[in-house]
């Protein structure tokens, strides 16, 4: 964006600003932009360990869940043996 801007098109501007606002209010301009780059700043990265922080903490309660396994197979028992001996 500001890869095409000269340093002639940067003083034409400043100078404009200069204008509108007078030299009384260009270091509380400055002040607000830069308190404004700051938060964003802040913000972004906060936003990002909170995220971190949530991806963690769900890694951590999958890593605790019991895996669900299935049951063993059921074994068959012969007739034979589940019936009682009769006795004659």
């Amino acid at each position: 964006m500001f890869g095409s801007m000269g340093f002639t098109e940067l003083i034409l501007i400043l100078f404009i600003v200069l204008i509108i606002f007078g030299a009384g209010k260009l270091p509380q301009l400055g002040e607000g932009l830069g308190k404004a780059i700051k938060g964003f700043k802040k913000s972004v990265h906060e936003a990002e360990a909170i995220e971190a922080e949530a991806e963690a903490a769900a890694q951590q309660q999958m890593a605790s869940q019991p895996s669900i396994q299935a049951p063993p197979p059921a074994v068959e028992q012969s007739t034979a043996a589940a019936q009682p001996a009769s006795r004659a």
